[in-house]
């Protein structure tokens, strides 16, 4: 079954037309902003409805691999893009959705259990919050915060799985289901760019699960595929299947390595590095021509000298292929290379032509490169917060009641609504610990140079308008 495709959804614009107003959207306007804090720059997409209608990239030196190193620099690089996009388009930007990358994530198994009432009753939307607060109550841990639970079903009575069970008669209600958390430290500093920038983050979006919303089809997210998103600063391995992520494997090199190879090959600054790999590399080097040469200007000559295009596709193939084959061997040993749909490749480094082919040789599977075909957005660099949208967007009611438990919009969880039952209290609830190895693997390695990483998620939807309207008017009424 497609992700979500057993729920009902209301568009963003239905919400609009009744009456709802700030949140997600941008103020007096159905508007939606995604944003990607990459490593080498900042990334800002403004949809409507669904429809990208701008786009903007801005440098960032305020991060490396991954991480903040300087949140004023890095603020100062948001606040560029997001008042560029917001001139661009014409509108007024207070809030966004930003990515959290699967560098930073954290996987647990959580369950959870709430007591209904003993007569039993229709459930609400106040029990689900319910259950879900504790089940990511049962894997709290003190150094890292939750990003969002996706539960896989809920339980009725102890005996009956379902994937909404509002308006359903119960005496009890439990869940299982996937707990992403975040680091505390990193996590702050991402928050505190995006404050100091001028603006509020309603929520954070795994960026895996951005991305697959965009780049893959159906099929490759039933049947299995391995998106790999080859950044400035960090390069992922991420493995799709029956429309969950399933494993990442992350590298923690990208474009800026292949740039500064370049640089100290042929003795010339970093900026000049960069403009000669976008205008004459290659990243498998037997598309490049021996008789296609360039002028360079190297460091402590006088003089020009002439380059081919082989010889700086070499130095650029070298690098790419150290990147690639780590993140191959990491996908074999945990018996996820071979998939149906084969590798899908993304994000700035990507740009390279010829990665297509060097990864299918190099790791013996089929592969294609994806990029967003939208007017002013067909570029790779743009897949994050491309998918950031369009997950948002996407979003099912019982994401927005999970999103209500951890970042505290809509009505107050711990504040018993009077028409319920007032036996109903939460039970101890406790964690599994039959995941998989995959898993486990996952939270032994974070953030490293060898990190892999495997997560689950099984979304469910159905229409209700009042949930977004009360998570809207939290912030701008």
């Amino acid at each position: 079954m497609e992700y979500r495709s057993c729920f009902k959804r209301l568009s963003v614009l239905e919400f609009f037309r009744a009456n709802i107003n700030g949140g997600l959207i941008l103020k007096n306007s159905n508007l939606l902003v995604g944003l990607d804090i990459g490593t080498t720059s900042i990334k800002a997409v403004v949809a409507d409805s669904g429809k990208v209608i701008g786009a903007v990239a801005t440098p960032n030196t305020g991060m490396r691999h991954g991480q903040v190193i300087d949140i004023d620099q890095t603020a100062i690089a948001v606040s560029r893009a997001l008042k560029s996009v917001a001139e661009k388009t014409n509108a007024k930007i207070y809030s966004v959705v930003a990515g959290i990358p699967v560098g930073m994530l954290q996987l647990e198994t959580a369950t959870g259990f709430f007591n209904v009432g003993e007569q039993g009753r229709e459930v609400s939307d106040y029990d689900v919050k319910k259950v879900i607060q504790s089940a990511i109550h049962s894997v709290a841990k003190d150094n890292r915060e939750a990003i969002t639970f996706l539960p896989s079903s809920f339980l009725i009575d102890g005996k009956t799985k379902v994937d909404d069970p509002r308006k359903m008669i119960a005496r009890s209600l439990g869940v299982s289901g996937i707990l992403l958390t975040a680091p505390t430290g990193p996590l702050h500093n991402i928050k505190k760019v995006i404050e100091r920038a001028g603006y509020y983050n309603n929520f954070f979006v795994p960026t895996p699960l951005a991305i697959s919303s965009v780049a893959l089809n159906e099929s490759e997210r039933t049947f299995g595929s391995i998106i790999v998103d080859l950044g400035g600063g960090v390069s992922t391995a991420t493995v799709i299947k029956g429309s969950q992520i399933k494993y990442a494997n992350i590298d923690l090199e990208g474009g800026s390595d292949i740039t500064s190879d370049i640089s100290t090959v042929l003795s010339i600054s970093k900026r000049d590095a960069e403009q000669i790999k976008l205008d004459y590399g290659y990243a498998d080097s037997s598309f490049a021509s021996k008789n296609g040469k360039f002028a360079i200007n190297s460091i402590g000559t006088n003089r020009q000298r002439m380059i081919d295009e082989v010889y700086l596709s070499e130095i650029i193939n070298a690098r790419l292929e150290q990147i690639l084959t780590r993140l191959g061997k990491g996908l074999a040993k945990h018996h996820y290379l071979r998939q149906p749909g084969g590798i899908v490749i993304t994000g700035g480094t990507s740009l390279l032509e010829g990665i297509d082919s060097l990864t299918a040789n190099g790791l013996n599977v089929k592969a294609r490169n994806y990029q967003p075909d939208q007017i002013g957005m067909r570029n790779p660099i743009y897949t994050v917060a491309y998918g950031i949208v369009n997950y948002s967007y996407e979003m099912s009611e019982i994401d927005y009641l999970v999103n209500g438990v951890i970042y505290g919009f809509g009505e107050n969880v711990d504040e018993e609504p009077k028409s319920e039952s007032k036996s109903s209290k939460i039970f101890k609830s406790t964690a599994s610990t039959s995941e998989s190895e995959d898993k486990e693997a996952y939270n032994k390695n974070k953030m490293s140079n060898k990190s892999t990483a495997s997560i689950s998620k099984k979304d469910s939807d159905e229409d209700k308008p009042n949930i977004l309207k009360s998570f809207f008017k939290k912030f701008f009424d």
